[in-house]
């Protein structure tokens, strides 16, 4: 079996079998338009930050899927395959108390990720797995960062809030509301408060590029 599930502009995902069991394979794609060596450079750069970023996920009480081995001279990640569906396929057909308890536990996630400098980077329903037992796998760390920075963290949920408005547009204020609930619960009020004023100035400042 060699399926390919996602092929990105940085690097494409296969669904393989690798010594028994379903796994998936996350190969990144040289660039022509940079010098062969500095492209070398960066991918091994790449292929060993995500997995280090996955792992301190992982020990923030975030969970991310189980790595089995870090190939730097293919640029290839091969991790688990993680049984379940992405939010983004369930959120909608819930109902409204399951859509806002999920929502919540989100919230609590990302504010764990943030209460410990992890910037995921690309926070959407697409990059959450829900698993049959009711757990959220947060997936694709390849744009994540370490932050303590308000801006960052601020960038963070716009994206969520961007993510839900465009798929999720019937529900996402009641979703995002319930996303900053869980978030309030790890993060307390004040940062709370100070990330959606964050957010609030992000709005303005993507409104008024776009009046120019």
């Amino acid at each position: 079996m060699n399926v390919l599930i996602k092929k990105g502009a940085e690097a494409s995902i296969y669904l393989r079998d690798w010594h028994g069991r379903k796994v998936i394979f996350k190969k990144r794609h040289p660039k022509r338009y940079r010098i062969p060596e500095l492209d070398k450079t960066i991918q091994i750069q790449r292929t060993k930050h995500e997995p280090q970023m996955m792992n301190k996920a992982k020990r923030a009480g975030v969970p991310t899927p189980i790595i089995f081995l870090v190939d730097l001279k293919e640029a290839t990640i091969i991790m688990e395959f993680v049984e379940g569906k992405q939010i983004k396929q369930v959120l909608n057909s819930l109902t409204s108390e399951e859509r806002i308890n999920l929502c919540r536990q989100i919230g609590r996630l990302v504010g764990k990720l943030h209460k410990n400098s992890i910037i995921h980077g690309d926070l959407t329903t697409s990059n959450m797995i829900l698993t049959p037992y009711g757990n959220i796998v947060f997936i694709d760390f390849g744009l994540s960062e370490l932050s303590v920075e308000l801006e960052a963290r601020g960038v963070d949920l716009h994206l969520m809030k961007r993510a839900l408005a465009s798929t999720h547009y019937k529900y996402a204020d009641e979703c995002f509301s319930a996303i900053i609930d869980g978030y309030r619960e790890i993060m307390g009020d004040e940062n709370t408060r100070n990330i959606l004023d964050k957010i609030r100035e992000i709005e303005k400042r993507g409104r008024y590029v776009a009046e120019r």
